[in-house]
């Protein structure tokens, strides 16, 4: 069996065990314990008020107090004195938090309080005491804590703190009303649904719609005051981001609008409380229909600007990118989702682990060439159109998919490379030279004079020099050598053009010229190996060597001769002098 496979048996063996085994048992199997969280979890006998959490002391005292069995109620405080366990203490204890709690208190969401028997531990208070709340009455503000009241040995008893239940019982609460037990009618007080005043119930309805609306009209200023300040608010990308903040805002002001009202006007804390989870939901919502709209804002913009450029190729990257993160943004949302209305998302996530395994196995070579794409649009070594050479491969690049990127080569092949393999090889490419290099050898006759090399040499710098095609930077063209067969002559320079067809007409165009300076020297190219004459050698040319030699006496005569440096002044003579294309060459007519 071949190793892929073997990957794909694994990948399916996972996946089956995440399907068919419960999560739970399979999260404890990889963490060694070889027993469920349902096994371990049965060791520890259960509290009959839930008191096993923080999480549980609140919401058994809400429920309690919603019920009004405040004797019930009193059994989540710390009654350190003994007064309070007298029966009627307890009773006017827990009635007194209540009334405190309408009138001003707010306790944390249910879903942020924690569930765990440790408490939190992320806090900077001790270790087995948690906030939970605050009460405002008056000028003064009592922190709500819950405090452990077992050592490590016990399970856990969490209990409203000491500190906590003085705090309540020190408050002057005579004569307080709050604003709703001032104006509404008896009948709404006395006649109760779920164990709260109809009245509550019926303003909780209206401040949710006045709310909204609130809120839609704040939304409707904000607007016109941001297109007034701001400049870009009429572009199309202002109206995309202002179209993608208009609904989450007003879910967050409409939330905000409710909190406050809802507390000031003195709604029951049972109400209050029940409304923490959609609360804390609509907020989760509003935050990932941000993300979500956000996503599409920056994937528009995006996509906009690759066709501008031309970048095709990135497009599909681009969505495909922006539809992986819209499904990140609905795996985190469910998952929060659930963590607010009490699903344990613990086990779920270890199979989420377990199912992220098994794809990675299943798919590493997909994972592997997909990354590649995206460093290779990310870097841009190649575009598509671009000459270059990849390893021993050169082509045209035709395309660069998600997979795969596609070369055309000079025998009019297509080759097919992985992306993945792509952007771990070595990429040369020729599209994006900004000079072609002109560096050609000429090995000469042993028979060439002295003077005839000068002659070379000063001819050869003045060709370069004076050709338009060839940049401004100092070329060199020495004699470096002296071989068994020849004499050696290196040329370096650097030609402008726009691309590689034209550099190549420029450097024809060079050799030409160099191979008519090269017979006006009488002088030639040796041959590149040593040759056995059988006939009559021909001599070089005694007449024009005589010239060659007559010319360079003159330039030594009056210091003329560019050796071992050019004379500036004469640089300057010669740049862009000759003419190119030369005469009687084709030259196509400029619009």
């Amino acid at each position: 069996m071949s190793l892929d496979s073997k990957k794909h048996l694994l990948s399916s063996l996972l996946l089956l065990l995440v399907f068919f085994i419960k999560p739970e048992i399979v999260s404890a199997q990889l963490l060694g314990t070889g027993k469920s969280t349902t096994e371990e979890t049965a060791k520890i006998p259960e509290d009959s008020l839930g008191r096993r959490s923080p999480q549980g002391t609140v919401n058994g005292f809400i429920k309690a107090i919603g019920d009004q069995n405040y004797l019930r109620a009193s059994q989540y405080f710390v009654l350190s004195k003994r007064s309070y366990r007298k029966t009627a203490e307890r009773i006017r204890i827990a009635k007194t938090f209540q009334q405190l709690l309408d009138q001003g208190g707010n306790l944390s969401p249910s879903s942020i309080i924690s569930n765990k028997e440790i408490g939190r531990t992320d806090d900077d208070l001790a270790t087995g005491l948690d906030h939970v709340g605050t009460i405002t009455t008056g000028k003064s503000v009592i922190e709500l804590y819950v405090e452990n009241q077992s050592d490590d040995s016990q399970p856990a008893l969490w209990l409203f703190s000491a500190e906590t239940v003085e705090s309540i019982l020190s408050a002057d609460i005579t004569g307080e009303k709050t604003f709703l037990d001032r104006v509404l009618p008896t009948v709404l007080k006395e006649r109760k649904l779920g164990n709260v005043p109809i009245g509550h119930w019926t303003v909780v309805v209206i401040m949710t719609v006045l709310s909204y609306l609130l809120s839609r009209l704040l939304v409707f200023l904000i607007g016109l005051l941001v297109q007034k300040v701001w400049k870009k608010a009429a572009t199309e990308q202002g109206n995309a981001i202002i179209e993608a903040l208009t609904l989450p805002l007003h879910m967050y002001l409409t939330v905000i609008l409710f909190v406050a009202f809802t507390q000031r006007m003195g709604i029951s804390i049972i109400v209050r409380q029940r409304f923490s989870i959609i609360i804390i939901t609509v907020s989760i919502l509003a935050f990932l229909i941000l993300l979500w709209r956000m996503t599409d804002f920056v994937s528009m913009f995006a996509r906009s600007r690759m066709s501008r450029k031309g970048r095709i190729s990135a497009i599909s990257a681009i969505l495909f990118l922006s539809r992986t993160t819209k499904v990140a943004i609905v795996v985190i949302g469910v998952i929060a989702l659930l963590g607010i209305i009490g699903v344990d998302v613990t086990a779920g996530l270890a199979a989420l682990g377990i199912g992220g395994i098994a794809l990675a196995l299943g798919a590493q070579k997909t994972i592997e060439n997909f990354v590649g794409s995206v460093s290779l649009i990310a870097d841009q070594p190649l575009r598509v159109g671009d000459y270059c050479r990849v390893d021993d491969i050169k082509g045209t690049v035709e395309s660069i998919g998600m997979r795969s990127t596609t070369l055309r080569t000079a025998a009019r092949s297509i080759v097919t490379i992985p992306n993945g393999q792509l952007s771990a090889s070595k990429i040369e490419n020729y599209a994006h030279r900004d000079r072609f290099i002109f560096n050609p050898i000429f090995n000469f006759r042993m028979e060439t004079s002295p003077d005839q090399m000068r002659y070379l040499l000063v001819e050869l710098r003045s060709l370069l020099f004076a050709h338009p095609a060839v940049l401004n930077v100092t070329p060199i063209v020495r004699f470096t050598g002296i071989t068994a067969d020849a004499l050696k002559v290196e040329v370096t320079a650097y030609i402008e053009a726009i691309n590689f067809e034209t550099s190549q007409e420029v450097q024809e165009d060079l050799l030409l010229r160099m191979m008519d300076i090269i017979e006006q020297s009488g002088t030639s190219l040796a041959y590149p190996s040593q040759t056995l004459y059988m006939a009559r050698d021909t001599s070089s040319s005694i007449e024009k060597s005589e010239v060659v030699s007559e010319t360079v006496k003159k330039w030594k005569e009056n210091n003329e001769l560019q050796l071992p440096k050019f004379d500036p002044k004469r640089v300057e003579e010669l740049k862009d002098s000759l003419k190119y294309p030369g005469d009687g060459s084709y030259k196509p007519e400029e619009n």
